[in-house]
C-alpha cells in the first residue's frame, strides 16, 4: 500500500554535483577525503517526524521491527521474554563512568517502539513533531517506499549536510558556536550522567528547533542519527564508535549488513563521540532501533 500521491512539499532541491566529501582531521573511518559527484534530487528539510511516522502506520498497519518478536523457531534457546518485542534505551548513569562501555548507558527496555520510545509507559504525548526514533533500517524503508521516496545514500546525505560550504568542519562554518549560540541538538554537559540541556531540550527536540544549514535544511546535524543505504565499510578503524556497534539484545549475533548512519545526534559530546559533522559516520546494524535514530528521505529529479 502506497501514499495517495508523492509529497514534495517540505522537500528542498538539491543542484548536484561534485563536492570534497570526507575529512581527515578527525576519524579514520571519515578519510580519505576526496571528490564525490551526486546527481540533482529531492530532500526532506527535516527528518521524519512522529506525526508523519504514524500516518503512514495508520494507513497500512505496519508494525516495526521494535514490535516484533523474534521468531522461536530461529532462536530455539532463548526464553519467550527475551525474545519479546522491544528496543534501546538511553539511562544517564548516576555520575562519570569510563566511555569504553556502551551498556553502562543503554538498557534493553521490552516494549519500547517508535510510539513508547522510551518503554511501555512512555507515549508520544507533545511530540507529534519530533523525529520518529525506534526504527530501524527496514523500517525506514518501509517508510519511504509507502511515500513514493528513498532513503539516501551517504554521498546524497554528506552534500545536503554541507550546505554549500566546501570542507567547512561544521554544517554552517568552522566554529562550534559562531557568536556564542549552539546550532544543533547536541549533548551539553558530561556525558553520560549530566545533560543540562541543548537550548532547553534534552532527547529529541522538535524539527527545526535550530537553525537551518545554507540550503535551508534543518537537523542535518543532531537531534537524531540518519540511516543512509550505503554499506558502512570498514577501510579504517572506527577509533571511538559513538553508537552501538552491536545488538544489545542478549544473546543475539550482530546483523551481518551494517549502514552508515549520519548527522550525530542529541547524544553527541565531544569527549566521547564529535560527531556532529557532515563527514561524521558511524556503522549501525539493520536491525537496530534506538531512541537516537531517525531518517528523512530523498526523492530522484526527472
Amino acid at each position: 500500500m502506497h501514499a495517495e500521491s508523492i509529497t514534495t512539499t517540505h522537500m528542498v532541491s538539491m543542484a548536484g554535483g561534485e563536492f570534497w566529501m570526507g575529512d581527515d582531521k578527525f576519524y579514520p573511518d571519515e578519510g580519505p577525503v576526496y571528490a564525490a559527484w551526486v546527481e540533482p534530487f529531492l530532500i526532506d528539510e527535516h527528518p521524519v517526524t512522529n506525526e508523519q511516522f504514524g500516518a503512514f502506520v495508520a494507513a497500512t498497519g505496519y508494525l516495526t521491527t521494535a514490535e516484533r518478536p523474534l521468531p522461536a523457531e530461529e532462536y530455539p534457546d532463548m526464553s519467550d521474554s527475551e525474545r519479546a518485542p522491544g528496543a534501546l534505551v538511553f539511562r544517564p548513569t548516576p555520575g562519570p563512568v569510563p566511555l569504553d562501555n556502551w551498556r553502562a548507558w543503554w538498557e534493553w527496555v521490552p516494549g519500547a517502539s517508535w510510539w513508547h520510545p522510551q518503554g511501555r509507559d512512555s507515549s508520544l504525548q507533545g511530540r507529534a513533531t519530533h523525529p520518529v526514533v525506534q526504527v530501524s533500517f527496514e523500517d525506514a524503508s518501509a517508510y519511504a517506499e509507502w511515500a513514493g521516496k528513498r532513503l539516501p545514500s551517504e554521498a546524497e546525505w554528506e552534500f545536503a549536510a554541507r550546505g554549500g560550504l566546501e570542507r567547512a568542519t561544521f554544517a554552517w562554518g568552522d566554529e562550534l558556536k559562531p557568536n556564542g549560540e549552539l546550532m544543533a541538538n547536541t549533548w551539553q554537559g558530561e556525558f553520560p550522567y549530566r545533560n543540562t540541556s541543548a537550548n532547553g531540550w534534552i532527547g529529541t527536540s522538535p524539527v527545526g528547533s535550530f537553525a537551518p544549514n545554507g540550503y535551508g535544511l534543518f537537523d542535518m546535524i543532531g537531534n537524531v542519527w540518519e540511516w543512509t543505504v550505503t554499506e558502512y565499510q570498514d577501510r579504517h578503524v572506527v577509533v571511538h564508535p559513538c553508537c552501538v556497534g552491536e545488538d544489545a539484545r542478549p544473546g543475539i549475533e550482530p546483523a551481518e549488513m551494517r549502514r552508515a548512519l549520519k548527522g550525530g545526534s542529541h547524544l553527541c559530546a565531544p569527549e566521547y563521540c564529535l560527531r556532529y559533522r557532515p563527514a561524521a559516520r558511524s556503522p549501525q546494524s539493520d536491525d537496530t532501533s534506538t531512541t537516537h535514530i531517525g531518517f528523512r528521505c530523498v526523492l530522484d529529479v526527472g
